[in-house]
């Protein structure tokens, strides 16, 4: 992956410092052709102490943030509108005039900003740029276009079918229904709130923090601002966790003094939860980078697990546990809501890859669990092939049986559960304030070891 400078200097002709605003949005485009031409994913970019968020105060860092969140979100809305007002896309040697034309679109559809402000910084930012700078003028026709009619152009577009590739939606409709995965795309376009698992008291914590207690035991709230500025970070009395991964862990039924391993365990949130639980956890992850960052979340929250980095399809320890959890790698199609950049990246025959993947940990991971233990497998994914087909495959070629989540184990919602397993999706749990509703999508089987 090759580094993506920002699009536009800090400084214009003759030492003048660059318009207000324009370091933004050039980092916001730099990140943007950094996540969709070389699949880099933005937290990763906007953490990077190199990257070209770096260098931005907090006011621009957060306008940047939400800039570059809102052309990933609104990806299939923006590439629709640009191509009503333009043949085809930018030609390959225009630099990145594409991205400057999605991260404007973005601004002029669906922020509060200026119209003026947006198509000015995108031509300055064509400009400054060598192989971009001789399309300023295309840029500056397609942009004032789109200005002016930019509400006939979002009442002319169906929001629900632009907001998924066409091979993912119709996976969820073979899936769900044509209902279910209409729904599953409009919730995808409303930004997340933020999910807590808490130590105790989580009625406590929502009304210190301004949020609510969702049915399943996590605490929302519509955060605004440093994560690490809110009451109770600094104490460790809370994680950051949405509220369908911290399900899974529950389905162990941790006890005092039970061996826990919690398998591809970073970074760290289901360990947390299994620790609180008095569990004896080793937590297990091939990366030895996510697990130093495992081992700062415990130890914010004061909790202690055997940390090991190795590779559990050849991980051999010296006994076997009474429970083990795996979370196993997958295309993360659930987690789209929060992280848009998977609906970009993903492809069909991902699906297959990680589902072989997963069997194989399957197969690991129960030759890590004692007689009579419990095992608790779960991924992220919308895609039958990574949970429920994944799930049944298991039961029918290892010494398995299937024990069926009940709704009071998961805050009484039986729609959360199909056929035993538990399913959660980004439509569930909605609420009058569409940032306070939905959930990841979420797939999880508990099994106990005959």
């Amino acid at each position: 992956m090759r580094p993506r400078p920002a699009t536009a200097p800090s400084h214009g002709p003759a030492g003048r410092r660059a318009p207000p605003g324009l370091a933004a949005r050039a980092a916001a485009t730099a990140a943007l052709r950094r996540t969709i031409e070389d699949g880099e994913p933005p937290d990763t970019i906007i953490e990077a102490a190199d990257g070209p968020f770096a260098v931005l105060e907090a006011r621009d860092r957060a306008l940047a943030r939400a800039i570059l969140g809102t052309a990933l979100r609104r990806h299939g809305q923006i590439r629709d509108a640009l191509a009503r007002f333009m043949k085809g896309r930018p030609p390959k040697r225009s630099g990145p005039l594409a991205a400057i034309l999605d991260i404007a679109a973005a601004q002029i559809l669906f922020m509060d900003v200026p119209d003026h402000a947006a198509v000015s910084l995108a031509v300055t930012q064509a400009g400054a740029d060598r192989d971009a700078q001789h399309f300023r003028p295309l840029a500056n026709a397609v942009l004032r276009r789109l200005a002016e009619a930019k509400e006939e152009t979002r009442a002319g577009q169906d929001e629900t079918a632009l907001a998924a590739p066409a091979w993912l939606a119709k996976r969820w409709r073979a899936a769900y229904g044509a209902e279910t995965a209409a729904a599953i795309a409009r919730a995808h376009l409303v930004e997340p709130a933020l999910d807590l698992s808490v130590k105790a008291d989580p009625e406590g914590w929502a009304a210190r923090l301004g949020g609510i207690v969702l049915p399943t035991g996590s605490v929302r709230l519509v955060a605004h601002g440093p994560i690490e500025a809110l009451d109770g970070y600094a104490d460790g009395a809370w994680w950051v966790q949405d509220a369908a991964a911290a399900l899974p862990a529950r389905l162990i039924g941790a006890a005092p003094g039970q061996t826990v391993a919690d398998l591809c365990a970073a970074p760290g949130g289901k360990t947390a939860a299994l620790a609180a639980a008095g569990a004896r956890v080793t937590a297990v992850d091939v990366s030895p980078a996510r697990l130093d960052r495992l081992r700062a979340n415990l130890a914010r929250l004061r909790l202690e697990a055997d940390v090991v980095a190795a590779d559990i399809e050849t991980w051999r320890p010296d006994r076997l546990f009474d429970a083990v959890l795996l979370d196993a790698p997958c295309t993360a199609t659930g987690t789209i809501r929060r992280h848009p950049d998977v609906a970009l990246l993903k492809r069909a025959d991902d699906v297959a890859a990680l589902a072989a993947l997963q069997a194989r940990l399957i197969d690991a991971a129960v030759a890590l669990l004692a007689p009579g233990g419990t095992l608790v497998y779960c991924t992220c994914s919308l895609e039958p092939e990574e949970g429920e087909a994944q799930a049944r495959a298991a039961l029918g070629r290892l010494p398995l049986a299937l024990v069926p989540v009940e709704p009071g184990e998961i805050g009484d919602r039986p729609e959360l559960i199909r056929d035993g397993f538990l399913r959660t999706l980004p439509a569930h749990l909605p609420q009058a304030d569409a940032r306070l509703g939905g959930l990841d999508g979420f797939f999880a089987a508990r099994f106990r070891r005959l």
